[in-house]
Order: C-alpha cells, then structure tokens, then sequence
C-alpha cells in the first residue's frame, strides 16, 4: 500500500512538472513565436522575437544615445525623441513589429488605422497590462474598463462642463496673477531676467489644479506635487525594464522609497478629503471644486469610495499638471524661435484686452493664440505614444491582430508625417486656421489628447489654462532663449526639455 501511494505521489509531482515545463516553454518561446508567424504571414516586417527581454536593450540604448547630447535649435525631434521606433519605421513600414519582452507590440503608424483602434467600441483594444509599480502613480479613470470606466467617466466628465469651467476662470486668473506679479518683481532691478519658465510652469499649473481641484494653494499641496514628480521619475525606471513576479517585495532602495512616496501623497490627500468633508458637512461650502464633486458623487451612490477618491485626484495632479506645463514651456520655447509669430500673438492679445485681465469670453476670441497652441501641441505633444492592449483577435482595417498584441500608435510620428501635413517640420500655425479637423490633408491625424470615447475629458481645462497663461505673459513680457538653452526634448513618461527651458524675459 505504502509502495503504492509513494508511486501515485511520484507520478503526480512528474506530470505537475511536466506541466509546469511545458507552461513554461509555452510562455517563453511557442506563444512569442505562434504571434509573430501569424504576424509575418499578413506581410507585417519587424525584429524576431529574442528570448526574455526581446529589444528592451536594443531600445534602451537608442535613448541612451539619442538623449547624450542636444539638437540642433529646430523642430526636427523624432530621432532624438522616439529613437528605436522610428527606426523601425523607416526599416519596416507603417505597421512593424517589435518586441518589449515577451509581448509582441505592433507599431501602427497609420492615420487611419491609429484611428480604428482609438474608436474601436467593441472593448477589443484596453490598456496594457501594469506592473505593480506603475499602479502606485494613479489607479484613476485612466486605468479602468468596462462599466467601472463608463460610470467613473460620467462622474469626472462632469466637473469639466462648460458652466463649471467658466466658474474655475477666476481660480485660472488668480493663479497667473501671481506669476507675473512674480516674474515682474524679477525683472525690475535690471529691466530684463533669465529664468527656467519649466520650473515656473510646474508651479503654475500645480497651482490651478490646487484651487480647481480642492480649493487650496500651491503651497498646501507643494509636498504633494514633489512626491509626485518623484514617483514619476520611478516608475518611468520601472515601466522601462521587464518585471520579474514578487520583486515589488525586495526591499531594495528604490522598491522602498517607491512605496514610501506613495504611503505620504495618500496620507495627505486623505487630510485634504476629510478636511473637505467637514466643510461640507457645516454646510459652508462656497464653490464646487473637483474634489466635492467627486465626494458628493461618493455620498450619492456606491459608485465610488473614499480610495477612489484618492486616486483620481492622484491623476489630476499628475496629468493636469504634466500637460499644461509642459505645453507652456514649449510654446515659449517656439515662440522664442519664432519672434514673428510671438508679435502676432501679441498685437492680438492686447487688441482683445489692451492691458486688463483676460477673462472667459476674450479668451474665446484669441484666434491665433489657439492656432499656436494646436501647432505646438503638434510638434511637441505632451504623449508621444498611446499603447493599446488586444486581449482577442481582433481585426483592424486589413489587419488581423492576434489576441496578446500590444498596439504602439506612435503620435509624434503621425504628428510630422508628410503624407497628413505640409511641411510637417516648419512651424506653421496658419494650418490651424480652419480649426483642427482641417489642419491636415486628407484625414485627421491630430491627437494630443488621445481620440474616441477615451478622449481626455480634462482637454478644455488645459486649453483654457495655457491660454490665460499665454496671454498674460504677452500682455506683460517679450522673451527670447538664453544663450544657455539647449534643445533637447526628452520622453520620461511626458515629453519635457531635458534641460530646462531658461527664457530671458523682459517688460514690455
């Protein structure tokens, strides 16, 4: 009997082996492999699949290289910025192949096709699957699927309506005030001062999202965006290398202070929420920020709980901070190169608004300003990819796209293609002049704020922001580039001057 159960033991631990074995050869080598032949046999050319890390070394040392050393002062960013995926374009086509570990990701440099994958609506196409360290910057709307994005996207859209939109101007105004109170201050002694206007936008824009959002100053939620800033430099780290399963519990140092930082920007939204409660609870709340709107959706229904809470307000300072600054900073940068069109926007400023404050109604009236603004969102967009999952086959124009296929829709590229936009490298606003949906040739290939249902819903908060910004800087101050500027556009999850972006600024 002993002998028996001791066989039986020994057979069953071999076939649990065996499976385990085969398991694993299946997701290492037969799954990759059954991908790429389906791929290659629709005529799709790319790199093969390597065993374990795929092109993650290949790609890490295209950026390495790219991002050694600053361009030439001009809008020609693609080789610096996008490396590996443009030379996979121009060696392969439109549509290639490449390999982030185990997954295959398909480029899609397609207007067309980038624009069946963002509208898809049969929920073929979600996000990407995240390693553990990436759901510590946001697990907000941005993250979710299905019904729970349906409902959470309501709620949020709701805070952006064009009535509570015109209600957040006064919270714009206040906030730009104070900068050019600021930067006028700075320029005094001397009539002109040279400044690091990134820097000075991620302030600013932490400043609307502290009052829109919950009603306070950037100085209450200082730490906040610090921290911030300082898990977006780590997870960019952890989103650019292959997770190995249950090392998130290695207390290594980064792995730590990962967790730290996330640890303290919870606490201290979770002060700012019961502190909000109570001023609800009083019965003296005076304005409806972002925050009581979701904690009032909260009490309502069972829709959302306090922790999401938290992180939607995780995403709007991150997203709504990175955007607007980041498109300040460039548009000043470009408007330094091209001092022309810097007077125009200018001459149109102070024709709307002479030397008063700009408020909502003149701003909708800034025409050239908007042209701009949608140009430099063009040539240097706050996201330079949009990454789409396909967890079923499913097909795409002419395409079938096995299930597991991470889809790379590389927006940059699409941004400067020749065969959509004239003379895509020259800065050129009058494109706009019809608005974006004539801007390029044939079809639409402008998306800086994504496209389909999962459009930004924060898109009109940042135009309006970056547009009170702009104009009260044109109202106050000429500038051109420091000496000291150099150009370097780098990728680290938003696109950023690697540098810093210093300004001369001087008074009108």
């Amino acid at each position: 009997m002993e002998d028996f159960i001791f066989k039986t033991m020994t057979s069953s631990f071999a076939f649990l082996v065996l499976y385990i074995m085969i398991k694993f050869v299946n997701n290492i080598w037969w799954r990759p492999k059954s991908t790429e032949k389906l791929l290659r046999q629709q005529g799709i050319r790319g790199s093969s699949y390597k065993l374990f890390d795929g092109d993650i070394s290949v790609m890490k040392n295209y950026d390495l290289k790219a991002s050694s050393k600053a361009i030439s002062l001009n809008h020609q960013i693609i080789t610096r910025v996008i490396p590996f995926v443009h030379k996979m374009v121009q060696q392969h086509g439109n549509v290639s192949l490449y390999w982030f570990g185990r997954r295959a990701r398909l480029i899609v440099a397609d207007a067309e096709l980038a624009r069946l994958v963002l509208t898809n609506k049969n929920g073929h196409f979600v996000k990407p699957p995240r390693t553990p360290f990436v759901k510590l910057l946001t697990l907000g709307l941005t993250t979710l699927e299905g019904e729970t994005w349906t409902k959470r996207r309501k709620v949020v859209t709701s805070a952006f309506q064009l009535e509570k939109l015109k209600a957040m101007v006064p919270a714009f105004s206040t906030s730009c005030h104070n900068m050019m109170e600021r930067w006028g201050k700075l320029v005094e002694p001397s009539g002109s001062f040279e400044l690091d206007v990134s820097a000075e936008f991620d302030i600013l824009a932490g400043d609307v999202i502290a009052r829109t959002a919950f009603g306070s100053s950037y100085q209450e939620g200082k730490q906040i965006f610090e921290l911030q800033k300082e898990q977006v430099m780590l997870v960019n780290e952890a989103m650019n290398n292959i997770y190995i399963p249950g090392f998130r519990f290695l207390p290594t140092r980064k792995n730590k202070r990962r967790y730290n930082v996330d640890v303290q920007i919870k606490a201290m939204l979770r002060d700012i929420i019961q502190k909000k409660e109570q001023v609800m609870k009083e019965g003296k709340l005076k304005e409806h920020d972002l925050l009581s709107i979701l904690l009032q959706c909260r009490d309502q229904n069972n829709s959302l709980t306090t922790e999401d809470v938290i992180e939607e307000c995780k995403l709007f300072y991150f997203a709504g901070q990175a955007t607007t600054a980041n498109t300040l900073a460039w548009t000043m940068i470009v408007l330094s190169m091209h001092p022309d069109w810097q007077e125009k926007a200018r001459e149109e400023v102070l024709e709307i608004f002479d030397k008063s404050e700009p408020d909502f109604e003149g701003i909708n009236h800034l025409k050239i300003v908007s042209m701009i603004l949608y140009e430099v969102l063009r040539l240097y967009p706050p996201i330079t990819a949009f990454h789409k999952y396909n967890w079923c086959e499913t097909r795409v124009g002419n395409m079938s796209i096995p299930a597991g296929v991470e889809v790379c829709i590389p927006l940059l590229l699409l941004h400067y293609d020749g065969n959509y936009w004239e003379k895509p490298e020259e800065f050129n606003p009058v494109r706009f002049t019809e608005g974006v949906s004539k801007a390029s040739k044939d079809q639409i290939a402008f998306y800086p704020f994504g496209w389909g249902p999962r459009i930004c819903p924060g898109q009109n908060f940042a135009f309006i922001e970056a547009k009170m910004a702009l104009a009260m800087i044109l109202q106050r101050f000429s500038f051109q580039l420091s000496p000291s500027y150099a150009h370097a556009p780098s990728n680290c999850i938003t696109l950023k001057p690697q540098f810093g972006a210093p300004i001369v600024i001087r008074r009108t």
